[in-house]
């Protein structure tokens, strides 16, 4: 999640944890604990673009790691701050807890978090939640500023923090609900539609900033089909979208262990296109394509990463991989976020809907 969005629940963490004996010093140190594990951005300099998407969410998200480093953090907050009150009990459940819940809250987007590193690689994700999301975060941090401005020993402080505690983990379990019914529908359109599919190989996930309108991606022999359907949708017509794989081009080149290590972050769902003898881009097809909710096949995929071949100066014989990570990002204006959340609220007006799936 954004970073916003995991200050507010370390501090709501902190807030419940130690609120009622350190006051706001509680939230504030909870907001700390839940930051730390994103900082492994900070190695990014000294990575490349394959080793920055190993390194991110592995091992401060581990929650093996926290385990063992939590009494670290919390015996050191504890000589900063601890008084008769508090223990280095409390403030290890602090930090414990601040870690934790910031690496399952990330499980629940897209990207991916290696919860049991260095055991399993495997980035565990739900798609359940768009990593930036308003309708999760606003009324969770109003709660908890409002509870601030509370005494500490006031009954209702504790109450505001458990309601937006109570809120924002009922929102999330309200999204895999939807996303629940979501694959259900995208199911019964690809039956319908004749295009062959296994249930293990679709993600279904939420679009950005909301939980209602989600999106499809299945992997279907030699083709990708994408797809979306908003709960608030009048009818169950879903216009699949297809996508040539052309993992075949990858056979030109060799099968390096970089390589390899991308396409298993990907877990699969990526194609291929082949800019020159030189150039391949590898298409991550686990995000979507911006714009691909308007259904015209005129979506740009958001995260593209370029391999280009040059020569090894050790070894004239030889090309060396180098990969670049592009992401598609486009500012919009208030026009189009009409338009977009029109389509979230099942306004279909603007999009096609063929009765047979259409190749992009």
């Amino acid at each position: 999640m954004d970073s916003l969005t995991q200050i507010v629940l370390g501090a709501a963490v902190g807030e419940a944890v130690l609120g009622k004996k350190i006051g706001n010093k509680a939230p504030i140190y909870g907001a700390i604990a839940g930051t730390i594990p994103d900082l492994d951005v900070l190695a990014n300099p000294f990575l490349d673009a394959v080793q920055q998407l190993h390194f991110h969410r592995s091992i401060s998200h581990s929650l093996i790691i926290q385990l063992l480093i939590s009494p670290l953090f919390g015996y050191l907050f504890y000589k900063m701050n601890g008084k008769n009150k508090d223990t280095f009990k409390d403030w290890t459940l602090l930090v414990f807890l601040g870690f934790t819940t910031h690496s399952l809250l990330d499980t629940c987007t897209t990207w991916g978090t290696q919860l049991f590193w260095p055991f399993s690689h495997y980035g565990f994700a739900t798609y359940s939640v768009f990593v930036v999301d308003p309708h999760y975060t606003l009324p969770f941090m109003v709660c908890l500023i409002w509870a601030m401005f509370l005494p500490k020993d006031n009954y209702k402080r504790t109450l505001l923090n458990y309601i937006g505690i109570i809120v924002s983990t009922s929102y999330l379990l309200l999204g895999f609900v939807f996303q629940q019914h979501a694959r259900t529908v995208f199911t019964e359109a690809l039956t319908e539609q004749g295009i062959p599919f296994s249930e293990d190989r679709m993600i279904v996930k939420t679009t950005p900033l909301n939980i209602f309108l989600w999106s499809a991606s299945i992997d279907s022999q030699d083709k990708y089909y994408t797809g979306f359907y908003s709960i608030f949708d009048s009818d169950k017509n879903v216009n699949f979208q297809s996508l040539e794989k052309h993992h075949e081009l990858l056979q030109e080149v060799e099968q390096t262990e970089k390589l390899k290590d991308l396409l298993y972050i990907t877990k699969g769902y990526y194609t291929i296109e082949k800019v020159d003898d030189h150039t391949y881009n590898i298409n991550d097809l686990r995000f979507g394509s911006f714009d691909g909710w308007k259904g015209k096949g005129e979506g740009k995929i958001v995260f593209v990463y370029e391999m280009k071949l040059e020569n090894d100066p050790n070894n004239p014989s030889k090309k060396l991989q180098v990969f670049t990570q592009k992401s598609y990002k486009k500012v919009q204006g208030l026009d189009y976020f009409k338009q977009y959340f029109k389509r979230v609220y099942g306004n279909k007006t603007h999009i096609t809907t063929p009765s047979n799936a259409k190749e992009s």
